[in-house]
């Protein structure tokens, strides 16, 4: 009897000994298949700006660019109002930025040089904080589609994913009451947008921009922009009812130059 237990003895510790065996290989396995899988989501967080002198012209705004090719009703709409934007003193009249009406998207980037925002990066979120009017623009990056149910918006319903290290951003469901850019142009409600936001160096930002409208364009266009990081500036308040009425604007632009 005394021979037979010691035989059980060593046949339970040789399959507990194969047992954790095959359990540490399994852990180790796993482990090593999850560090494989592991990626790290690009950093773009910090305050950014267009501010000349750091960052390239406005892709939009560049009147030495080649017009879009417009659809009949978007080119009447933009003959009626691109000579108020041009001119002087009384430019961008027409302009909802300047009725301080929500800017829209791309437009929120144009609205000055600096074009100053923060980039804040959340768990299934990224958002940006534009200094005008202290816009917020969040983008979903959780996987989830637009929203069906929304109705048209001035900022639009962004959805985004990592392709790399650049965030792409479709947006869509936006209404047909704001302009693309410092020129004018128009847009429809059929306005898609798709942003690509890339940090190509520590203090380098772009936005690569694609406006598809099929209402009022014949084929996709855009351009990009260039960002600067400014790690010790702060966002502040800029609000657009407190820095003009029209009459003052169109005074002070009258005014002769010192």
């Amino acid at each position: 009897m005394r021979h037979h237990s010691v035989g059980l003895k060593v046949m339970l510790f040789a399959v507990l000994g194969l047992s954790s065996a095959i359990l540490v290989q399994t852990v180790g396995s796993s482990g090593a298949a999850k560090a494989q899988t592991k990626v790290t989501t690009p950093d773009l967080s910090g305050i950014w700006s267009r501010r000349a002198g750091a960052t390239g012209p406005d892709f939009l705004s560049d009147s030495k660019k080649a017009e879009p090719l417009m659809t009949p009703w978007a080119e009447a709409e933009y003959k009626k109002i691109r000579d108020s934007y041009t001119s002087t003193p009384t430019g961008y009249l027409n302009d909802p930025v300047f009725n301080c009406m929500p800017p829209g998207v791309p437009r929120v980037y144009s609205i000055d040089f600096e074009g100053i925002m923060e980039i804040i990066q959340l768990p299934g979120r990224v958002l940006q904080i534009f200094e005008f009017d202290h816009y917020v623009r969040q983008i979903y990056t959780d996987g989830r589609g637009h929203d069906e149910n929304l109705p048209p918006t001035w900022m639009g319903d962004s959805i985004g994913k990592w392709e790399g290290d650049t965030l792409v951003v479709d947006s869509t469901d936006f209404n047909d009451k704001t302009r693309l850019d410092r020129l004018g142009h128009p847009h429809s409600d059929a306005f898609h947008l798709i942003e690509r936001l890339r940090r190509v160096s520590k203090d380098k930002l772009t936005v690569d921009i694609t406006i598809e409208d099929p209402k009022a364009y014949l084929k996709p266009w855009g351009g990009q922009l260039t960002y600067a990081l400014k790690p010790d500036w702060k966002v502040m308040e800029f609000m657009c009812q407190d820095n003009h009425t029209f009459d003052q604007f169109t005074e002070e632009s009258a005014k002769p130059s010192n």
